[in-house]
């Protein structure tokens, strides 16, 4: 875990993985309802996002009961206006999550092909219970969804397994996600990590909705490590986001896309998903680490066009060296042009043809 000078974390570990500005993005592959309640279903997808590149697979544990309660009332059902999936719209809350949710039983399951798959397997608790339920299944984290991020007790709960926390922080207020990291860290978290997140549930990404210089005031003002979860569809704003320094891409994958899927529209396919993996890797060998002076055998090469000192007349041994008989030339084999003025007014060792490089060696 590496420390900020307060003793706050700014690069959290799980696993063996470690997480920061420093180290590669993680790239989650959430898998919400896309298995549309098929376990064979959740199974291939998970193994369609091993093959895309994902570092880890993501569940959400809930039940109807545990999201709200079963009623007609008009208040429980999904408004018809704003950028809420058609899918979704009309729809009985209780009956929507009661058609989304992931069987509890089948975690267990999941976890141990994700892992022997090589990918790291997390899940997204709703309740109290649902925490309980994945402390018994050892995850090696929580990730917290936008919508609970001001769920006080549940952030309480998580905080107190001592384990690290992805907290997404969607439509919070600067207050509210003050109020959220204070009782992340009153109550234990040492390793946050805060997700700027879109919860447009747009097609394609826009700039009304992305607002990617969020996740970087993230990072500033809640002393933090920072990244995004994407939930519109398309890949060129996780793809910038991870290019701006995001430790963490969150990203809908669906094994392939059928509108009848109820996250269908902002959800990625193999390939799609694949690709969006592929670009943010190749911009990491892009933006490599902090280096300075040559960093190729082509750089070393052509640092021999600088300019450098020459004689630019013949001189003869004992003749002072001046303006009139040496310059600054192409290329660098001579002295460096630091050393210009020392040289000058000195005199010549030996005689120097034109076109030789100086060195202190062929001067008194």
């Amino acid at each position: 875990m590496k420390e900020s000078g307060n003793g706050i974390a700014k690069e959290i570990t799980i696993g063996t993985r470690k997480i920061g500005s420093d180290h590669p993005c993680f790239i989650i592959a959430e898998v919400s309802c896309n298995h549309q309640q098929k376990f064979d279903q959740a199974v291939e997808i998970i193994k369609a996002a091993v093959e895309a590149g994902a570092d880890a697979v993501k569940l959400q544990t809930y039940t109807p009961d545990t999201m709200t309660i079963d009623s007609d009332k008009k208040w429980f059902f999904v408004a018809g206006e704003g950028d809420n999936p058609d899918s979704w719209k009309g729809k009985n809350l209780y009956n929507l999550y009661k058609e989304a949710y992931t069987p509890w039983d089948w975690q267990p399951k999941l976890k141990k092909i994700a892992e022997e798959l090589g990918v790291m397997f997390l899940s997204t608790p709703f309740d109290l219970t649902a925490v309980d339920f994945l402390e018994k299944l050892d995850v090696p984290a929580y990730k917290i969804s936008a919508y609970e991020s001001t769920f006080l007790p549940l952030l309480e709960r998580v905080s107190k397994t001592k384990k690290p926390i992805i907290m997404s922080v969607g439509f919070a207020t600067v207050e509210e996600i003050e109020l959220s990291v204070k009782t992340l860290r009153e109550n234990g978290a040492r390793e946050i990590v805060l997700l700027h997140c879109t919860t447009s549930y747009k097609e394609q990404a826009d700039k009304e909705s992305s607002n990617l210089r969020t996740m970087l005031d993230l990072k500033e003002r809640f002393n933090v490590a920072s990244g995004f979860s994407d939930n519109m569809g398309g890949i060129d704003a996780p793809i910038l986001a991870a290019a701006m320094g995001a430790c963490i891409i969150e990203k809908h994958i669906v094994l392939k896309h059928d509108e009848e899927i109820l996250d269908d529209r902002f959800s990625l396919d193999k390939e799609e998903f694949a690709v969006m993996v592929q670009k943010i890797r190749r911009n990491e060998e892009l933006m490599g680490k902090t280096k300075y002076g040559t960093r190729t055998d082509a750089e070393a090469h052509n640092k021999n066009l600088r300019r450098s000192i020459f004689a630019i007349k013949d001189i003869k041994c004992g003749e002072k060296i001046t303006s009139e008989n040496i310059g600054c030339i192409r290329p660098a084999y001579g002295l460096e042009t630091k050393y210009w003025k020392q040289i000058l007014g000195k005199k010549a060792a030996t005689d120097i043809e034109m076109g030789t490089p100086l060195d202190w060696n062929l001067v008194k």
